[in-house]
C-alpha cells in the first residue's frame, strides 16, 4: 500500500485538513492515501470478508469509468489475447453491470453510503454528516449493505 503521511489537526470530529485554532493543537499522523474503507479494516471495524466485497465495488466501478473524466481519454491500443476476447467497451459494460446489480442487491437506503465510503472515498463522519445521519451509525449501515454486496459477488 502506498503511504502518503501527512500532519491534521485533530478535533472533536476527528482530523481535519486546515487549521483552525491559535495556541496548543493536537495533531495526528494520517496516510493520505489510505482509502476509508481499507482505514476500518486494518482497524479491524470490518472483516475481510467486508472489504473484499467493497474492494470488488470500487473495482467494477472503476472498470465501468462511471467517475467523473477531467480530460481527454487516451486508452492504449487492444492487444491480442487480453480479457478472453472482450472489447474494452464490453469489459467496461460487463462492470457496469456488475456495480448495478451490487448495489442492487445493497438495496434502497444502503446506497448512498455504500457509494460515498466506498467509491467516492468519503470517510464515515464525512458521509454521515451529509447524509443527515447520527453520529456513528455509518459504520453499522455499511456493514449491512457490504454483507449484501458480498452476497452478490460470492464471497464467502
Amino acid at each position: 500500500m502506498r503511504r502518503e503521511l501527512v500532519e491534521r489537526e485533530l478535533t472533536s470530529e476527528g482530523p481535519v485538513r486546515g487549521s483552525s485554532g491559535r495556541g496548543k493543537r493536537r495533531t495526528v499522523t494520517v496516510n493520505a492515501a489510505e482509502s476509508p474503507l481499507a482505514w476500518l479494516h486494518s482497524r479491524g471495524h470490518i472483516d475481510d470478508r467486508l472489504f473484499d466485497a467493497g474492494e470488488r465495488l470500487r473495482s467494477d466501478y472503476e472498470r465501468a469509468q462511471l467517475g467523473p473524466n477531467v480530460t481527454m481519454r487516451w486508452d492504449p491500443v487492444r492487444v491480442k489475447g487480453g480479457d478472453a476476447g472482450l472489447t474494452a467497451t464490453e469489459r467496461q459494460i460487463a462492470a457496469k453491470d456488475r456495480f448495478d446489480g451490487a448495489l442492487a442487491q445493497a438495496g434502497r437506503g444502503l446506497t448512498d453510503i455504500l457509494w460515498r465510503v466506498v467509491c467516492g472515498g468519503e470517510s464515515l463522519v464525512v458521509a454521515e454528516k451529509a447524509l443527515a445521519w447520527p453520529s456513528r451509525s455509518g459504520k453499522l449501515v455499511l456493514k449491512l449493505a457490504l454483507d449484501r454486496v458480498a452476497d452478490y459477488y460470492r464471497i464467502t
